[in-house]
This record gives C-alpha cells, sequence and structure tokens, in this order.
C-alpha cells in the first residue's frame, strides 16, 4: 500500500514537473511570437520583415496604371524634395523615447507652385494656419509618406511627417498598433501648435497610421484644433487584426495565442492589444472623419472600414476605390482619391 502511494506521488510530481517545463516554454514561444511580430530590430534577425513585406507585396493588385501612377508620383515627390524646406525635429515620449519627424514648411506666394501629384494646379499659401500629420503604416516610415506630403505641400499646407515609435529613426520597445502612436501624436500636435496656437489640423493615416488616426480623435483630451481625419484602409482593432494574420504570417492558430501575446505585450510593452481599438474611438469622437479603402485589400478587409464608416458619430464620408489593394488607392485613382480629400477637408475649416 505504501508503494503505491510513493508510486502515485512520483507520478505526480512528473506530471507537475513536466506541465511547468511546457508551461514554461509556452511562455517563451509567446515572447518569441510578440517580439517576432512587433520589434522590427527582431523581425530583420528572423528575416520574417522581408517576408511578411514580400507575401503583402504579392498580395497587392498589379496593373499597370497602379505601377505608372506609383512611379509618376514617386519621381514627382522626389523632384519636389531636392528643393522643399524641410527640418527634422523630435519629441521625447511620456516612457522617454526619442520619436523623429520631419516638417515641410507651406509654400510662399512667390514661389510658382507648378503641378501637384494629381496633375493640377498647386496652391500656393503662405498666410494660413492649415496643418496635416502623416501617419505611416505597419513596419513602415515617414519617408513612404512623402507622396502624400507633396501634395498637401502643393495644396498650401505645412506637413508633419514622423516615424512612428520603433520604425524609423524613431526609438521605441514595440511597434504600437496604434495605441500607443496615439499619445505620440498628441505630442506632435502639441509641437504644432507651439508654432501655430491656430493651426488647423488634418490627420491623415495609411493603414496602422489611419488607425492611430482614428484612435486620437476619440481621445478626450484632442484639441479643437484637428479638424478632421482622413483613414486610409484602416482596421477596426489590433486584437481582430492580429487573430487574422498570425495564422497568415507565422501558420499558427490563433487560439490561445493572441490571448497570450496580448498579456506578455501588458507586461513588455505596457499597453493591451485589445484597448487598440479605432471602432471604440470612431463611436466617441465627432470630428469630421473620411474613410477610404481600396476594393481588393487582402491585408485589410475593406469590410473593416465599411464597418468604421457605419460605426462613425460625427460627418463623415466614404470612398471605395475598385481594383485597388491595400494602401493602392492614391495610385489606382489619383484623381478621385485627392479630389475627394481636397472637397473634404475644405468644408471642414
Amino acid at each position: 500500500m505504501g508503494g503505491r502511494k510513493r508510486n502515485g506521488r512520483r507520478i505526480a510530481a512528473v506530471c507537475i514537473s513536466t506541465a511547468g517545463v511546457l508551461f514554461a516554454l509556452y511562455v517563451v514561444f509567446v515572447n518569441f511570437l510578440v517580439s517576432a511580430a512587433l520589434v522590427p530590430s527582431f523581425m530583420e534577425r528572423l528575416e520574417a520583415f522581408e517576408r511578411i513585406t514580400d507575401e503583402s507585396y504579392a498580395a497587392m493588385v498589379q496593373t499597370s496604371d497602379i505601377q505608372r501612377n506609383r512611379q509618376t508620383a514617386l519621381q514627382k515627390t522626389q523632384e519636389w524634395l531636392e528643393t522643399a524646406e524641410r527640418q527634422k525635429i523630435s519629441v521625447v515620449s511620456e516612457d522617454g523615447y526619442i520619436l523623429i519627424a520631419e516638417t515641410f514648411s507651406a509654400q510662399t506666394d512667390d514661389v510658382d507652385a507648378g503641378k501637384n501629384i494629381a496633375g493640377e494646379e498647386a496652391r500656393a499659401d503662405s498666410q494660413n494656419h492649415k496643418w496635416v500629420i502623416l501617419l505611416h503604416g505597419y513596419t513602415g516610415w515617414k519617408e513612404e509618406m512623402y507622396p502624400f506630403a507633396y501634395w498637401y505641400h502643393g495644396e498650401g499646407y505645412h506637413v508633419l511627417a514622423p516615424d512612428l515609435r520603433c520604425q524609423g529613426e524613431s526609438e521605441g520597445d514595440f511597434i504600437g498598433m496604434g495605441w500607443t502612436d496615439r499619445l505620440d501624436g498628441m505630442l506632435w500636435i502639441q509641437y504644432i501648435l507651439s508654432q501655430d496656437a491656430d493651426a488647423e489640423i488634418v490627420l491623415h493615416g495609411q493603414s496602422m497610421g489611419a488607425a492611430a488616426a482614428l484612435m486620437m480623435a476619440g481621445e478626450e483630451t484632442l484639441p479643437h484644433n484637428v479638424k478632421a481625419v482622413v483613414s486610409d484602409c484602416a482596421y477596426t482593432d489590433a486584437y481582430a487584426m492580429f487573430d487574422e494574420k498570425i495564422g497568415e504570417w507565422f501558420h499558427l492558430p490563433s487560439f490561445p495565442l493572441v490571448d497570450s501575446a496580448c498579456l506578455v505585450l501588458r507586461i513588455r510593452g505596457g499597453y493591451n492589444l485589445k484597448d487598440a481599438s479605432a471602432l471604440n474611438a470612431v463611436r466617441k469622437s465627432r470630428i469630421p472623419m473620411l474613410f477610404i479603402h481600396g476594393e481588393e485589400d487582402e491585408m485589410i478587409s475593406v469590410e473593416m472600414t465599411k464597418e468604421l464608416y457605419e460605426a462613425a458619430a460625427g460627418e463623415k464620408e466614404l470612398l471605395i476605390v475598385a481594383n485597388a489593394g491595400h494602401a493602392q488607392a492614391p495610385d489606382k485613382d489619383p484623381d478621385t482619391y485627392f479630389g475627394t480629400i481636397r472637397k473634404f477637408i475644405a468644408m471642414e475649416k
């Protein structure tokens, strides 16, 4: 009888020990997964960054008009950058990271504005308080938004294009998925107001940057100087995105990994993917919002933008661009894209 008890205790001890080892391995794996998805330097070592980029490119719509318009936009932007008045600036985030941005001052009246990215006569206006903050996407950098900077600059706007935390030249621990970026974005707004107390600010974001702009719009402390949001291919919330993409990117089941990742990220990065909800933000905000999405987007479903549009509580407009993939709307139909933005932001002065 005593032998049976001892054997039972040994088996129980082995089971507990094995369970402990498996749990420890699971925790290590989830930490690895979080780093592989949200720490660019770690992603590069794993070659995950290159793989995700390649897969994203493969999912794009590849047509001659998109490629032609994209090349034209990049060429015009590069020519503009050679003479644009620009300045690199920095702020320090609440958690101590140095964040970098580039600013472009609005054109003066005595400079020939030429033609903007849509091929129209650009508008030059030095006596204005028009500003735009341009927010790039996941694993991106500010330079990706320079074609938009060129267009807004041609419309007479002062432009501020930051590198979001942990990307480009900005410091950080984890990509913020819009949530920590919303607070960083408030610092850029405060910078603008320190330069121009009467600034009228447009927030224009693409993909993750669009979600960040929408989350900023939901902040109770957002200054009244923010007049409109242009959201290009935003997702509804980061949790839903990771729930979908973990299978695509890493070929793993979403449950229970995404919920475990939320816990690990809260401990290591100070935020929860479930908090990063653009959908909750637009329900609270009364700021006018223009929602844009490519109908053939395989990265972020167009249904997410439709859901955001339906939930938005303030003045709103929806533009779905046919035959455009992720972030390809301005390349598929630049006239409609920029023309719609021009009319929308003109109404929100």
